[in-house]
């Protein structure tokens, strides 16, 4: 079994080198990630500069390869070009900070993710809600199980985004199948002078309430249960297009 493994913390980040060498016990692991941290930056990808790929060692054993992009170049690249095959899985992460509600939007651990999928891979993103003192072995772990599991199933194409709650192991309260919630942050953007005298601003904000629901991610960290959201890459508002389907469209 072969897998990719991705992040947008960068190369250098603990979390992801935790993630490889846990999935490395049930799998051929190959490491592909940005050769600096690139959080929020969506499923960004480039287009107009050339993307260089640097080795990089730990330990005097080569760990995998830097990519002057974004999370998704790393994957297409990783699995056109690097690999050459498609590998069974593709793992993004593990990014300290959970990612729920609108965060998956903006977030690049799970666009890597996406990418993915879109490629026909069974692909997972993994997040931790603690941004200062992240429990990553407990989150490789579980992402090992994940991947035992995903082996089992066959089920190419399945995306997954799943969050940990920032709490010791043995007080987790077990495992949630839920659904994106509405959680998003009120942005505030702080005005300031530079050393210069010249004005910016630093985005800055606070976490609104998310709406109620056992089966919603964000409640789900709340808890203290892991969440598991099934997502997907096709943003057709299935719904709607029926309503409108009674609509005249003049041209």
């Amino acid at each position: 079994m072969k897998v990719l493994v991705t992040n947008d913390d960068g190369i250098y980040a603990k979390g992801i080198e935790c993630l490889a060498k846990s999935l490395s016990l049930l799998a051929e692991v190959t490491v592909v990630a940005p050769d600096v941290e690139r959080s929020a930056v969506g499923h960004a990808i480039t287009l107009n500069n050339p993307l260089r790929v640097e080795e990089v060692y730990k330990g005097g054993r080569l760990f995998g390869y830097a990519i002057n992009g974004t999370p998704a170049d790393c994957v297409k690249i990783g699995i056109n070009a690097i690999m050459n095959n498609k590998p069974d899985a593709v793992f993004s992460g593990i990014n300290p900070g959970a990612n729920v509600g609108t965060d998956i939007i903006y977030s690049g651990t799970v666009s890597a993710a996406i990418e993915g999928s879109i490629m026909g891979c069974c692909s997972v993103a993994v997040s931790v809600g603690d941004r200062r003192n992240p429990d990553y072995d407990f989150a490789a772990d579980y992402s090992m199980k994940l991947l035992k599991m995903l082996a089992q199933k066959k089920f190419p194409g399945i995306l997954l985004n799943v969050n940990m709650p920032s709490i010791p192991p043995e007080k987790i309260n077990g495992v949630r199948l839920t659904r994106q919630g509405k959680m998003q942050f009120r942005d505030y953007f702080d005005k300031r002078k530079d050393p210069s005298g010249r004005t910016y601003y630093w985005l800055t904000g606070e976490q609104t309430d998310s709406e109620p629901g056992d089966d919603i991610d964000s409640n789900a960290l709340r808890d203290g249960c892991i969440s598991i959201t099934p997502i997907q890459y096709n943003l057709t508002d299935n719904g709607l297009f029926e309503q409108l389907k009674k609509w005249k469209f003049d041209k």
